[in-house]
């Protein structure tokens, strides 16, 4: 009775899990719109990281697709939060300002600044520290990036 609740259980989540229909929202390709150009500025690492994110909107030149121009700059501050009573820092905050413009060929079309920002803990393993700043910076940047894209496709629907 045991050995046969289990089989029913096994089968019933590999049933489940196989009919589930994920898909990422930014994954779809078919847009009504493609990114002509993007110029950047700032800071290299995290330009690099919105440009992976925005390449995957495909530029297929279709006819009856608007076609956007980006215009990104980016800037990066860590700051100290807090500081133990020797002078050292506990505490660090990352902050990426990002300012971008969005353009048509009629001109401006829209313009935004984004903040995001993340305070984490300081770390006696200096690489391990960087590589959670690494970490930290590339999460950020995504978003950034998914914010950008939300805005283009917010301006198509209108």
């Amino acid at each position: 009775m045991n050995n046969f609740f289990l089989r029913y259980l096994a089968v019933f989540f590999i049933l489940t899990l196989s009919a589930c229909s994920y898909k990422p929202i930014f994954s779809e390709s078919n847009y009504n719109f493609e990114i002509s150009e993007i110029i950047f500025s700032g800071e290299r690492y995290i330009n690099r990281i919105i440009k992976n994110k925005l390449d995957l909107i495909k530029n297929e030149n279709e006819q009856g697709k608007n076609k956007y121009n980006l215009l990104i700059q980016t800037n990066k501050k860590k700051l100290i939060v807090s500081k133990d009573s020797k002078g050292d820092p506990l505490k660090f905050d990352l902050i990426i300002t990002t300012y971008y413009e969005i353009n048509s060929d009629k001109g401006l079309l829209f313009k935004k600044e984004v903040i995001k920002n993340n305070v984490y803990n300081n770390d006696v393993d200096k690489f391990k520290l960087e590589q959670n700043e690494k970490i930290i910076l590339e999460n950020l940047s995504e978003k950034i990036s998914e914010t950008i894209i939300s805005s283009i496709i917010n301006l198509d629907d209108n």
